[in-house]
């Protein structure tokens, strides 16, 4: 018990996630950890998958974090959170362990929508009490700019790129957030670093929720999306702005758009920002980037309708439970 007081103690002095990482300037993935860490109020023990955050934040001898922390493989790290929740859960059950602790899963888009969907799954469909967080920035930045399933149609990537015969990545990006949703755990969401108090503010519910909660945050990479780091929060609100990456959160099979862009701005905005799809802009591509726009319009549609029908259910005693009113 003095070790556990004495871990609560030290964690409430100094920041989870400081200094000592050699992630890339602008990289939103700081911003991601630092404010989810930050808007939980028991301690914390990270789990954290193969990737950027990974790499660049335990360099030998030297570490960002200081909090418990778990390196494990690209793919497994909700079965680790799985076991680690397990295990906290049977000592609770002797009496060893009194206090509350929170499991927080960081894992990137392509350990999370590509190599990692099966573990991740397999814990959700479990019901392990865990919050899972996707640093989103829809890519294998960390191995040279690879496409994931999270990359937007279109993209340029090293492993997809354009030019005479091609015009970026030919499929859609994976719906992830609605797979998540399939396996009907408590909390859903969707945050990005341009909106940190909403990103706070959903956090504070996910820890909450009885079961499994999982967030999908949109990060940013300057090098694999190609543009001046200094833009960064910029380039991710242009996002939001747009209605590409719609800011929701899903509780109890209950939808709500957290954040209201208005008026919308294009998608072609977003994508004018970043040099991956620059070649969409030529006469040629000009097509699909009007496809692209479409979808999105349609997607948003989908959203407010969904929006519309579960309002009751927000601003009744179900969404006062969750400290919401409308």
């Amino acid at each position: 018990m003095a070790n556990l007081r004495t871990l609560a103690e030290r964690q409430a002095a100094q920041p989870a996630f400081g200094s000592g990482h050699s992630l890339c300037r602008g990289c939103g993935i700081p911003l991601v950890v630092r404010t989810v860490l930050a808007s939980i109020r028991t301690p914390v023990a990270v789990i954290n998958a193969t990737g950027c955050l990974e790499v660049a934040s335990t360099r030998y001898p030297f570490t960002a974090w200081s909090v418990p922390w778990l390196h494990v493989a690209f793919e497994n790290a909700a079965a680790v959170a799985s076991g680690v929740e397990t295990a906290y859960r049977a000592l609770r059950r002797r009496g060893a362990l009194r206090h509350d602790f929170t499991f927080v899963v960081f894992a990137g888009d392509g350990g999370t929508y590509d190599i990692g969907l099966q573990a991740l799954s397999g814990a959700l469909e479990r019901g392990h009490r865990f919050l899972y967080v996707c640093y989103d920035n829809e890519g294998y930045m960390n191995t040279g700019v690879q496409r994931s399933g999270a990359t937007p149609r279109g993209a340029n990537t090293t492993t997809t790129p354009s030019g005479a015969t091609s015009t970026g990545k030919a499929e859609s990006r994976k719906n992830l957030t609605e797979i998540v949703l399939a396996h009907r755990i408590p909390y859903v969401a969707q945050a990005a670093i341009s909106h940190l108090q909403d990103l706070s503010d959903k956090v504070e519910r996910a820890t909450h929720s009885e079961g499994p909660a999982f967030l999908n945050v949109l990060s940013a990479c300057p090098p694999g999306w190609g543009y001046e780091p200094r833009d960064t929060i910029a380039v991710v609100q242009h996002a939001v702005n747009s209605g590409y990456w719609p800011l929701l959160e899903v509780i109890e099979g209950h939808w709500r758009l957290t954040v209201h862009p208005e008026p919308r701005e294009s998608v072609g905005d977003w994508f004018g920002l970043q040099k991956r799809f620059r070649h969409l802009f030529d006469i040629v591509d000009m097509d699909l980037l009007a496809g692209l726009e479409e979808t999105t319009a349609a997607e948003w549609r989908r959203l407010e309708e969904l929006e519309a029908r579960d309002r009751d259910w927000f601003i009744s005693s179900h969404g006062q439970k969750w400290g919401l009113s409308g």
